[in-house]
């Protein structure tokens, strides 16, 4: 597999620390509010990268924070009368609503800023005793001058960033480019002991600790948005290499920017939109579709028809499933067919290179749709075997699980309730009574069975 690395502006093979072992690292969200579709983005995009890992046969450690201690969520909290724990956690429970709708799989670890103060306070610790950081009146900066490589994530020499910054009235840092690791407390804010007095850590200390706690000083893949690249990736980088004295990533993943109407998402344009509000109107699966169907390094658009167009594209997807349940009730035992799986096989290969190819789930989607048409024409209605007809399920419910795609399939489809109802309806057709044959087919339709009537017999799906 090959992976464009932002480190070096270039597609790499990707080569494990540890083989057989893949050790993943994903920024989480600030939880004070509702996620919005940037931030589903890289939770399905690196959810996908997580599944094509594991279906590879890699023992993959994903993990993925909250951080519950912010400046928005104190912010938040003030504004609401409430606690930052009564804030943070009913934005985390939000959050789960959410990714279970978009058929995120749990990471392996799931850690909390506010868990992890003690390890927070060691690098700190451990950074001003290498010099790499100093302590002015409770608050503790890094020292970006003492890092020679910093900008190297984000290809900008730390003259070049000097230019861009300027030190506020009143600001004690040595240096405009030197950032927080420990903010002391104002007044009626949450705090923890330290050994620079009551305070809390910066934003981007969290995520070195977590990465060194959990994964180990040096690790494989660390992604999130692009917009993450500086500072907060860039200083993540800085702390992590002069505390352990290790590379921190080889392998640095950013997905892109979310359009709206062909204009970048923001809450100034008025043109932001949360996950929720998306899928009270669309239902979460056009939402996870639209953010893999182009390549995760590429700005991608929405739009009402863009996510009418998802919704197709999905419906041809489960017509297909639900096609193939058909053809298995009514399917002879009998031989695999050598040569359908030699031709449905060469999709999966399609559909592996594509994803070997940076995670190319634009091709890799195409390479299903490819396997879609396939069944269509060698599998279904042409008297198959039910062990060729399972080989083609099992394809298909690999490549669309690798996806995370066609996740809401009814268990129900071979109710027996809807048997029933149209076995009665088709001995009402027998006894020529047109009326009650209608009757049971509004029926149906009101339960959201749609029939069709075959040479084959009576074919039924979901509207």
């Amino acid at each position: 597999m090959k992976i464009f690395n932002t480190l070096t502006r270039e597609k790499q093979e990707f080569v494990p620390i540890e083989p057989g072992k893949v050790k993943i690292y994903a920024c989480g969200p600030t939880v004070y509010n509702y996620i919005h579709i940037g931030n589903a983005r890289p939770l399905c995009v690196f959810d996908v990268l997580r599944r094509y890992f594991e279906y590879k046969g890699y023992d993959v450690t994903f993990v993925q924070n909250f951080t519950d201690i912010d400046d928005k969520i104190i912010k938040r909290a003030n504004e609401e009368g409430k606690t930052y724990e009564e804030i943070s956690e009913k934005y985390i429970k939000e959050f789960w609503t959410d990714a279970e709708g978009l058929n995120f799989k749990p990471a392996t670890i799931h850690p909390k800023a506010t868990e992890n103060i003690d390890k927070i306070i060691e690098i700190v610790s451990g950074l001003i005793e290498s010099g790499n950081a100093y302590e002015v009146d409770g608050d503790v900066y890094f020292s970006t001058k003492t890092f020679p490589e910093y900008g190297k994530l984000s290809h900008q020499p730390l003259e070049d960033l000097e230019a861009g910054a300027r030190i506020m009235v009143g600001d004690i840092k040595r240096d405009p480019m030197d950032f927080a690791l420990w903010k002391s407390a104002k007044p009626g804010e949450p705090y923890w002991d330290s050994p620079w007095g009551k305070g809390r850590p910066g934003w981007h200390i969290e995520c070195s600790a977590m990465n060194i706690r959990y994964l180990g000083e040096s690790i494989d893949i660390h992604c999130g948005g692009l917009d993450l690249i500086f500072p907060h990736h860039e200083n993540e980088i800085a702390q992590s290499e002069c505390f352990t004295g290790k590379p921190f990533a080889n392998y640095w993943m950013h997905n892109g920017y979310i359009n709206v109407d062909n204009v970048k998402m923001s809450k100034s344009l008025g043109n932001f939109f949360t996950v929720r509000d998306v899928a009270e109107k669309y239902g979460y699966e056009p939402i996870r579709y639209l953010l893999i169907s182009s390549s995760y390094r590429s700005p991608i658009n929405y739009s009402a028809d863009i996510i009418e167009q998802c919704k197709s594209a999905l419906t041809r997807l489960y017509n297909c499933r639900d096609n193939i349940d058909f053809e298995l009730k009514n399917a002879p035992d009998g031989e695999l067919n050598a040569a359908v799986k030699e031709k449905l096989d060469l999709r999966q290969k399609q559909f592996d290179d594509a994803l070997d190819d940076d995670l190319n789930t634009a091709d890799g989607i195409a390479a299903v749709f490819d396997l879609v048409r396939d069944i269509n024409t060698l599998v279904l209605g042409k008297g198959e075997s039910r062990q060729t007809v399972k080989y083609a399920a099992d394809l298909f419910d690999t490549l669309t699980g690798v996806l995370g795609i066609v996740y809401n399939r009814k268990e129900e489809t071979s109710d027996a309730d809807i048997d029933a109802l149209i076995e009665q309806r088709t001995q009402a057709r027998k006894d020529k009574n047109w009326a009650e044959a209608d009757r049971i087919r509004d029926e149906l339709k009101d339960m959201g069975i749609v029939l069709e009537d075959t040479p084959q017999g009576v074919k039924w799906h979901r509207a």
